[in-house]
């Protein structure tokens, strides 16, 4: 382990970073108007970003909803873990308990929620009875599903942003400085202004995108191969990769929701799983006719067992490429936000199992029904969980008039 030296990342850098979330990565790339109502939900460890986020909404004209997290560490001589208690003393209705009048009073309220991934205690859940964590996740499904309906209406945005802490500096066997040193060269935040930066990124990315929906839009499957993967997946109907629209600050990965009854094949995944609180090593997964029926794991195994029971999440919800020459991100962060957009030599490519996205559909979304994006081999599930890889891939498109067109290569896009 190395050793970690006291850091805070400079004022300036948080300024900036507030700026790239609230006047950029929101609203789609455009930022908030005036008027608008953000919720900020942030963990006690990124108070001094929180505080920045804030000064920005208001700057900008905007509402601040706040939703204010206290960490799960002790105070003084007094240890304190308030989401395992919450586990370890909740019966099963107060784990399934529903505010339902609160949060659609909420959804109905936010135009947009920026949520800040930070911890102090990277295993606070560590020992928890993964089923009850699953319930808990079930129980607020409605509320992610009136976002989902208002998002795909034009009327609601998220983001999601990363402070580093002692606690996930260590995770990722590095200090402080260094985990921040990732933050800030991922997020453009040592640049002068780094929404210009991001805008030209996502103009760099929009000319992959545009071609490879070219390719796809012609696609009947496509084969993933490489040393530990050999899985087909149907793109489906109606679909194309989207990027580049501020749902995750950094993001520079282009991804799909393929139609999930057409995975078949087999996957491991060389990057480990942080999840509820426990460290998922080793994952294998086999795939028949759309469905997981092979999960295997060598550390916490029951665990992604537990995840893959939940309704809908033994069905892949999304396929994601990342190119190694776009991404800045070059090391292992022990965050998904950050490891699933990692480069490197042979860049990223990351499956997650679980909830589709709507934004993937070529159309209309309002036009779709529920019936509609069953149909359409949209999975819904209460959990999206992302699992990656960083071993050398190769994409292969095989079209409708049977032809053979190498997509994906060495960690970068061919073509």
């Amino acid at each position: 382990m190395k050793k970690n030296i006291p850091y805070h990342p400079p004022q300036k850098v948080l300024e900036k970073y507030a700026n790239v979330l609230v006047n950029f990565a929101l609203n789609s790339g455009k930022g908030i108007k005036r008027g608008d109502v953000v919720r900020i939900s942030c963990p006690e460890s990124a108070k001094p970003l929180y505080a920045e986020l804030k000064k920005a909404v208001i700057k900008s004209g905007g509402h601040v909803i706040g939703n204010y997290v206290p960490d799960d560490i002790g105070m003084d001589d007094r240890p304190l873990n308030m989401s395992k208690d919450f586990f370890d003393y909740a019966d099963e209705s107060q784990v399934n308990f529903f505010p339902k009048k609160y949060l659609r009073a909420m959804a109905d309220t936010i135009d947009h929620q920026i949520s800040i991934v930070s911890e102090a205690n990277k295993h606070a859940l560590h020992g928890v009875d993964p089923k009850k964590i699953m319930q808990s996740g079930r129980a607020v499904k409605p509320f992610r599903d009136w976002l989902t309906k208002k998002e795909n209406a034009g009327k609601f945005t998220w983001t999601l942003g990363l402070y580093g802490t002692q606690a996930m500096a260590d995770e990722a066997n590095l200090s402080v400085q260094e985990y921040w040193d990732q933050i800030i060269r991922a997020c453009y935040l040592d640049k002068k202004d780094p929404i210009a930066v991001w805008k030209k990124l996502y103009a760099d990315m929009a000319v992959y995108e545009k071609k490879l929906n070219e390719v796809t839009k012609k696609t009947e499957k496509f084969h993933i191969i490489g040393p530990d993967i050999d899985l087909w997946i149907t793109p489906g109907e109606k679909r194309k990769f989207i990027g580049g629209s501020g749902r995750n600050i950094p993001s520079f990965e282009l991804f799909t929701s393929p139609d999930w009854r057409g995975a078949q094949g087999w996957v491991k995944f060389n990057q480990p799983l942080y999840r509820y609180g426990n460290l998922i090593t080793d994952i294998f997964l086999r795939f028949e006719k759309g469905l997981v029926v092979e999960a295997t794991a060598s550390k916490n195994q029951h665990v992604l067992r537990e995840m893959i029971a939940v309704p809908g999440a033994n069905k892949v919800g999304e396929w994601s490429l990342t190119d190694k020459r776009l991404s800045r991100i070059t090391k292992f962060m022990a965050e998904t936000l950050f490891d699933e957009n990692m480069g490197g030599p042979n860049g990223n490519t990351h499956i997650a199992v679980g909830m589709s996205y709507h934004d993937c559909y070529d159309g209309d979304p309002t036009a779709v029904s529920s019936a509609g994006w069953k149909k359409l081999g949209f999975n819904d599930s209460s959990v999206h969980t992302d699992i990656i890889s960083t071993t050398p891939r190769t994409v292969v498109a095989h079209t409708k008039d049977g032809k053979e067109i190498i997509i994906y290569k060495n960690g970068k896009f061919v073509l």
